[in-house]
Formats: C-alpha cells, sequence, structure tokens
C-alpha cells in the first residue's frame, strides 16, 4: 500500500479521497490554489501546498506544478479525483514517468477510451451494441450532411474527445446541421485540442444507463450493477439512482456484462464506467466510457456496501480484488440529488457568492457528500456543485419519502439552489413511476 499519496483536486472529491486515505493508513498531501488555501479539509491533510492563482488553468490544471509538488512531498501516488485532468493521459504519463502512481488506468487505456471513436470501435469488436453512428472521424460538412439524410434525422453532433456535455449539438434537419457543425467543432477545438467530430442517430426517449466497473492489474474485472442517469439538463446530471428502474433483469445482466466485456477488451484495470443509453423496447446502446471515479458512485457504495475510492485506490497499489462477481449484490435503492449553486428559475444561472446558512438533513440511510460550511464563500471560478444529497432504504418508496424529508429539511442560504427543482422533480407523476429519459427535465421545466 501506498505510504503518502497526493490529492490532485479539490471540494467535496478531494474530501472523499482524503477519508479514504485515512482509513488505509495513507498519509494524505492536498494541493490548492490561492483562492483556496482557507478551506477547512486542508487541515486534515498531513500536508497542503499552494500551487498557484485562483484560475484552475494556473492550478488544478497545471500540471508541472502538481507534479513538482508530489516530488517535494515525496508521494507514492496521485489521486486525480473526478473532472480537471482526472481523463488527462498526458497526465498519467507524467506521474508514471517520475515514478510516481497515478489513481488511474493506464495511459494506454485511457487514450484508446477517451478517443469516443476508437471505443465505439472497440465496441463493436466487443459485441457490445453501438448507437447507429459515422463509423468514424466526418472528413467534412458535406460527408456529415449525406449521413443525416441517409440515416434520418434527428442526429447528434458529437466530439470524438472530451466530454461533460461539450462540443455535443442535437439537430432537426439540413439547415440546423450545416449552422451546429461549426459552433460544435470550435468548442470541441478550445475544450479538448481536438476538432474531430462524429454524428450519431438520436435515440429518441431513451434513459441514460450507466455501469460501474472495477478492474485490478490481474485482469480482473468486476461490475457493481447500473445507475439511472437520465435525468439531466444541458448533458448535466441532476438525479441519480440505483438500480435503475424500469429495468427489467435480462436487460440488467445483459448491460452488466457488456461492460465487463468491454473494459476487459480495453485491458482495463482502476475505476471506470460503461454509459449506456436504453430505448423504450430495453433495447441498450453503448456511448461511451469514463476513465475515472464518477461524481454518482455513492449510490453505488451504498447499494453494494463497497468503498469504491478504497478500491480503487488498492487496485492502483497492485492488489487483487478479492472478491467474484457472485458476491456483490444490490441492497436497498440509493437516489441521489446533485445540489448546485445554481437558480433553475433563470436557466440554472450559477449563483457564486458567500453561503451564510448550511444546515444539511440526517438520520438514517442518509448520506451527505460536501465540503461545504456556513459562511464559505462560493466561487465562480470553480464547478457550481457545492453538496450530494443521497439516501439508502430497503424500497424505492421509503426512499423517495426519505429524500422528500431531506430535501425540505436542507437549508441553504441566501444563495439559490437546485434544491428547489428536485422537490418538484421527485413529485412529478413520471418521475414517481420510474418513467422518464433524458430529455424530461427539458420538456417539462
Amino acid at each position: 500500500m501506498f505510504s503518502r499519496l497526493l490529492i490532485a483536486n479539490r471540494g467535496e472529491i478531494a474530501l472523499r479521497i482524503l477519508r479514504a486515505c485515512k482509513e488505509l493508513g495513507i498519509r494524505t498531501v492536498c494541493v490548492h490554489s490561492q483562492e483556496d488555501r482557507e478551506m477547512p479539509y486542508l487541515r486534515l491533510a498531513d500536508r497542503s501546498i499552494c500551487i498557484g492563482p485562483g484560475a484552475a488553468s494556473e492550478s488544478y490544471l497545471k500540471i508541472d506544478r502538481i507534479i513538482a509538488a508530489a516530488e517535494v512531498a515525496n508521494v507514492d501516488a496521485i489521486h486525480p479525483g473526478y473532472g480537471f485532468l482526472s481523463e488527462n493521459a498526458h497526465f498519467a504519463d507524467a506521474c508514471r514517468d517520475s515514478q510516481i502512481e497515478f489513481v488511474g488506468p493506464s495511459s494506454e487505456s485511457m487514450r484508446l477510451l477517451g478517443d469516443k471513436i476508437a471505443a465505439k470501435k472497440l465496441a463493436k469488436k466487443s459485441k457490445v451494441p453501438n448507437i447507429p453512428w459515422s463509423e468514424g472521424p466526418l472528413e467534412d460538412d458535406a460527408e456529415a450532411v449525406a449521413w443525416a439524410a441517409k440515416i434520418g434525422y434527428p442526429v447528434m453532433v458529437k466530439a470524438a474527445a472530451g466530454g461533460g456535455g461539450r462540443g455535443i449539438r442535437l439537430v432537426h434537419n439540413e439547415a440546423a446541421l450545416r449552422h451546429s457543425l461549426p459552433a460544435a467543432r470550435a468548442e470541441a477545438e478550445a475544450s479538448f485540442k481536438s476538432g474531430a467530430l462524429y454524428l450519431e442517430k438520436v435515440i429518441e426517449n431513451a434513459r441514460h444507463v450507466e455501469v460501474q466497473i472495477m478492474g485490478d492489474r490481474m485482469g480482473h474485472v468486476l461490475h457493481f450493477y447500473e445507475r439511472d442517469c437520465s435525468l439531466q439538463r444541458r448533458h448535466q446530471k441532476l438525479i441519480e439512482e440505483s438500480p435503475a428502474p424500469a429495468l427489467n433483469e435480462r436487460t440488467r445482466e445483459e448491460l452488466c456484462k457488456s461492460a465487463v466485456r468491454l473494459a476487459k477488451a480495453a485491458q482495463y484495470h482502476g475505476a471506470g464506467t460503461v454509459e449506456f443509453l436504453v430505448d423504450r423496447k430495453g433495447k441498450f446502446y453503448f456511448m461511451e466510457m469514463n476513465t475515472r471515479i464518477q461524481v454518482e458512485h455513492p449510490i453505488t457504495e451504498m447499494v453494494t456496501k463497497h468503498d469504491l475510492l478504497a478500491w480503487q485506490i488498492r487496485v492502483a497499489a497492485g492488489q487483487p480484488l478479492p472478491m467474484r462477481q457472485r458476491d456483490i449484490k444490490q441492497e436497498g435503492v440509493a437516489i441521489e440529488c446533485r445540489i448546485n449553486a445554481e437558480n433553475p428559475a433563470a436557466d440554472f444561472r450559477p449563483c457564486p457568492g458567500r453561503i451564510t446558512t448550511f444546515l444539511p438533513p440526517g438520520g438514517l440511510g442518509v448520506r451527505v457528500d460536501t465540503h461545504v460550511h456556513s459562511g464559505m464563500m462560493i466561487s465562480p471560478r470553480y464547478d457550481s456543485m457545492i453538496a450530494k444529497l443521497i439516501v439508502h432504504r430497503p424500497t424505492r418508496e421509503e426512499a423517495l419519502a426519505c429524500l422528500r424529508r431531506c430535501l425540505e429539511e436542507f437549508v441553504i442560504e441566501p444563495t439559490p439552489t437546485t434544491i428547489s427543482i428536485h422537490r418538484q422533480i421527485i413529485e412529478h407523476p413520471r418521475y414517481l413511476e420510474g418513467d422518464v429519459d433524458t430529455g424530461f427535465i427539458e420538456r417539462t421545466w
């Protein structure tokens, strides 16, 4: 096991990693920007090192500064968390070139699966169903127009690299496609240094279901079942749930087996998530694989009783997964609400500022993952998520009753948050029936 680990992230996930390390007996080093220097969780680390000014581009995204801090602190490993450099293969190479273990997959696996076109080709080879797509990057706009006319609208324009909803455009006709291609290409180039695009047929009224996997260095890959992440706005998730409602056991089993096949084909080790679309008939299609721990990992931890952060660190240290697939069970229902400092009534506009009152809920089966406290300033420089509210109960009805109570109990003032829309969503008849899809939020609100 590692003796000292550097956490190359901030906020809630930095604190989550720090806690896992403490329980594993690993000393911790937290890097931080000048703007984050007063964060309370830094006091829990064995050491903290400032790596630059408040802008992420000058601190949390500076590979050379993070590596320098790791070398000064003499760490064995670096955990990237999620976001920032977590899926940057160059960062993984830089860590290992410096004889520091990167807590994540190999850079080869990251490059393979981070290139959505290569990942789709691997899925096809692994007999994992793909959404109909352009079978490669688009050479020019004329090729895109011809393919869309052949397959039929609507289609999705997607960036071959990256994620997070950037470089994506939904188009319903040729005029919209011609207009969207240059904008998507420019956004992809700015975000991922690659303007490569491809087209994908839109699977209408589909649900977004993802499978959590974990692989060790001995070639063993296990799944920890699925999560439904259909409730989104602008391709950003709002509410996640496990097990996925309205998913039959046969589809669940095939989804999970497909995720494991893909991970094995990529020679994957570490935590990862294979994402699918599931249509109304229960047919599923591979979308992409995220080569990191996900924001929504706590609901999987709650229903499987496995600490995914701890296993991620253990397998990075070379330890084998000691359990077998049959040892991993789903128990009960877990639901997560992402509490963002955003105003749903103003098109989810970010609302940075000082939080004067922060009173999280509690009780049986309630978990709040957050780094926020009363009196804290929410910076406009970073992601607007300030907390994750997770509930776990034996049945979906009990989980929803608990969630309803927790959302009423949660007080965050004066900053507008997504709590208000969460309370509306979980009372909607279609949500209560588990009958939602990725367009539900935008159609309804």
